[in-house]
């Protein structure tokens, strides 16, 4: 090529494939020429860790570049993701001339890799300290983090992802929180595991029930409040409970106390004080998991001309947001505790405490401040 041939006709003089005649042009070692030259666009497997792009990787990216190949189709040959290839480039070109060159932007992207790295909660004592405190109060990393760019708009460096907070809590040894705050998560959980599949439960009623099929439309949707869900969160043994009400729309929470035992008469009467305090437009159904403290649904409804909804077996994702609820109210009642103990008060408090808390779903507004709305209007 230095005398004038062009590629092709280089690699036909010398009895190699254009393929071969490009990795040698770009700077591969003489001692693999005598070694059988792969496909055109056939790609030598990596030999480093499979999560990193390696150098013959790169060499291939820039001999597709300069064939002007699209980069998803450089992302099928190479086996990785179009967004892999396309931040590869954008990181690693010439910050000048725009173009790809592989040896150089292998040495970019050594020079970046060295760890450990000082991460961002940790070099800003006031960043770390707001999430510290919210962490106590129990809010969630998401809610955190927007609270950080409402507070602080003009100071991007105050501003972090919920991922964020979430590794430095989790990455063990290198956590810029408190190692304790791990346990403040609604998880209770100072390591991430994957969720486990519900168990299926088929529990009958002597009453037919009216499955969450048969819901009017308008509580799917949430476009009318007054829709409820409701469950129970069990104590130690399954000897205690308290009842939790969600409202759809809102995210209200109503906590019912059952000191006395979570029977089917027990949660309909109590079931049927909480719902004569709330004005009849906003209560319009209730959708309950298939237990058996539900048996005494019928005679509910006749008392409050409540209709209620079954969901299907190992279905919890049709009452999410009582699910979610009851992932809060572990916070304040962990499991195999004694939940009797707790007074009326003191459920009110910590209902109180959740409806104050400002939700994405929400705009972020709080529960406590939709449902007064409704309430007005």
């Amino acid at each position: 090529m230095q005398q004038g041939y062009s590629n092709t006709e280089a690699c036909r003089i010398v009895g190699i494939t254009p393929r071969t005649g490009r990795r040698w042009r770009n700077g591969r070692s003489a001692d693999r020429r005598q070694k059988a030259a792969p496909p055109i666009h056939a790609v030598v497997p990596p030999s480093g860790p499979s999560r990193y792009l390696c150098e013959d990787e790169r060499i291939h990216i820039a001999d597709r570049l300069r064939e002007r190949a699209a980069v998803r189709t450089i992302a099928a040959e190479l086996g990785r993701s179009p967004s892999t290839v396309s931040r590869e480039i954008k990181r690693n070109r010439h910050p000048e001339s725009g173009a790809y060159r592989p040896h150089a932007a292998q040495a970019r992207a050594d020079a970046r890799r060295p760890r450990p790295k000082p991460r961002k909660i940790g070099r800003i004592p006031g960043l770390r300290d707001f999430i510290q405190h919210h962490l106590d109060r129990k809010w969630s990393p998401e809610q955190i983090c927007h609270a950080l760019r409402a507070q602080f708009p003009e100071r991007p460096e105050m501003h972090v992802v919920h991922e964020t907070v979430y590794q430095a809590l989790y990455v063990q040894g290198r956590g810029e929180l408190r190692r304790e705050l791990a346990g403040a998560l609604r998880s209770g959980r100072a390591r991430r595991r994957p969720q486990r599949q519900a168990n299926c439960r088929q529990p009958r009623f002597t009453d037919p029930m009216v499955m969450i099929s048969e819901r009017p439309a308008e509580a799917e949707d949430r476009a009318v409040p007054g829709h409820w869900e409701g469950d129970l969160i069990l104590g130690k043994d399954g000897k205690s409970a308290i009842g939790t009400l969600v409202e759809r729309a809102t995210r209200y929470v109503m906590l019912l106390h059952l000191p006395n035992g979570r029977t089917a008469d027990q949660v309909r009467d109590t079931l049927v004080e909480t719902v004569q305090t709330l004005p009849a437009h906003l209560v319009r159904s209730l959708t309950w998991d298939q237990g058996s403290e539900m048996a005494a649904h019928k005679s509910f409804t006749i008392a409050t001309d409540v209709p209620v909804y079954f969901c299907d077996p190992a279905s919890p994702w049709q009452r999410g947001s009582n699910e979610n609820t009851n992932g809060l109210l572990r916070q304040y009642f962990p499991k195999g505790t004694d939940l009797s103990v707790h007074a009326p008060e003191h459920l009110a408090f910590v209902a109180a405490e959740l409806n104050g808390r400002p939700r994405k779903t929400l705009g972020w507004e709080t529960p406590a401040e939709r449902l007064h709305k409704l309430i007005a209007a």
